[in-house]
């Protein structure tokens, strides 16, 4: 019998005490995971922005306008290829009210928008649809799924930002060769929108996206954008595409911590489960603790038994959680939360680091917990423990 073995016995004797055991690690490790992927998911469209995209707002704020003719004076900037703009609709589907039906609506230009943005992709047919038709939209695959949209279909949307009742007839549907593109998105005509509008309300854009020929240079290809502009009454800031996005996750740096928080204090709850196990395992076996230092064994082995027991518990209890969180969303949950929620979490699944991390820090909260019940087995008195009962 090997140390290793007698620590696997060990655990075996309360079945129902370690498997609770293992059911605690195993759900905290899941709600960990489950915790650390979504805080990924939520963070996808900076860390995998298109390198070669320059996005340009005002400078005070995103909410106010750029001048129509800004456009045009960007690309002119020496390593510009293209420019388009974008602005924010937001529009509702009266027949779609509720909070989780929400898909953002932005008016484009069609000529530009997609030679920017060519990680979404559309049908010849569509684009002449859209060409074609000054009311036409292109919409994601996966909204016009979820609302029954077919091409062709027209659709009476209701202005927020632009009050009134909108109408749209759809151009064609988009799909996508990047996750970190919205599938449930809604893209129509800027011209549409802008002829609709008051005079004194035309001819300005939310923002600019420029293609650059060389993604190395996107930060001087930024800033040689705002000096354009530096001598004009509205500036600008040019920001890479993942300093944009990470800009606007800024904004919900108060949301990050907490979940971060929340993601350490769920570690901490099951060391203090697994070492509660491990104490109360540690109390019941000191009389035989004493028995196998009477007949030789050092206090080395007595520790390494201990804390085989409570890493094995961790290990197996990170592998059942981990095991629960990838069924979990490979099964259903990253599906239904890509199609529902894909604004916000554009790619919701596990990646092999959180795999690891999870694994990891199980087996070292393993170890951990399994300290101070091994340090108080290295310094027991054999005399006393051999009198110990219970």
């Amino acid at each position: 019998m090997t140390l290793m073995g007698l620590a696997a016995r060990n655990l075996l004797r309360n079945k129902f005490r370690t498997l609770a055991t293992i059911a605690g690690v195993a759900t905290t490790v899941l709600f960990f995971a489950l915790l650390r992927t979504a805080l990924g998911a939520w963070t996808a469209g900076a860390d995998h922005a298109a390198k070669d995209r320059v996005v340009t707002r005002n400078k005070v704020t995103l909410i106010l306008p750029l001048p129509l003719h800004y456009v045009e004076e960007a690309r002119q900037v020496p390593g510009v290829k293209e420019v388009t703009y974008l602005t924010f609709f937001a529009g509702k589907d009266p027949k779609h009210s509720r909070d989780e039906d929400f898909f953002a609506t932005m008016a484009v230009d069609h000529r530009s928008f997609l030679k920017v943005y060519d990680n979404v992709v559309v049908s010849e047919d569509t684009m002449e649809r859209w060409f074609a038709d000054r009311r036409g939209a292109i919409v994601g695959d996966v909204l016009a799924k979820n609302f029954g949209w077919k091409v062709g279909q027209k659709i009476n949307l209701t202005g927020t930002i632009y009050p009134g009742d909108w109408q749209f007839t759809i151009s064609g549907i988009y799909t996508v060769t990047s996750k970190t593109i919205d599938r449930r998105s809604f893209f129509f005509r800027w011209d549409y929108l802008n002829e609709s509008l008051p005079v004194r309300q035309r001819d300005v854009v939310g923002w600019m996206v420029s293609r650059v020929a060389d993604p190395s240079r996107s930060a001087a290809i930024g800033q040689a954008i705002d000096r354009v502009f530096d001598v004009e009454s509205t500036q600008t800031l040019s920001q890479s595409e993942r300093a944009f996005s990470t800009s606007l996750l800024a904004m919900l740096s108060s949301v990050l911590k907490a979940m971060d928080a929340v993601s350490v204090i769920i570690l901490a709850i099951m060391m203090l489960i697994l070492g509660n196990t491990i104490a109360m395992g540690v109390r019941e076996r000191t009389s035989e603790y004493g028995v196998l230092r009477a007949i030789g064994f050092l206090p080395r082995h007595i520790v390494t038994l201990v804390m085989a027991e409570a890493t094995v518990t961790g290990l197996v209890g990170g592998l059942v959680g981990m095991s629960l969180c990838y069924l979990a969303i490979k099964g259903f949950m990253g599906r239904f939360i890509e199609e529902n929620f894909g604004q916000f979490f554009p790619a919701f699944e596990v990646t092999p680091g959180i795999a690891t991390a999870a694994l990891g820090l199980s087996i070292l909260l393993g170890l951990l917990a399994g300290l101070l019940p091994a340090y108080g087995t290295s310094k027991l008195n054999i005399v006393q423990a051999l009198r110990r009962v219970g």
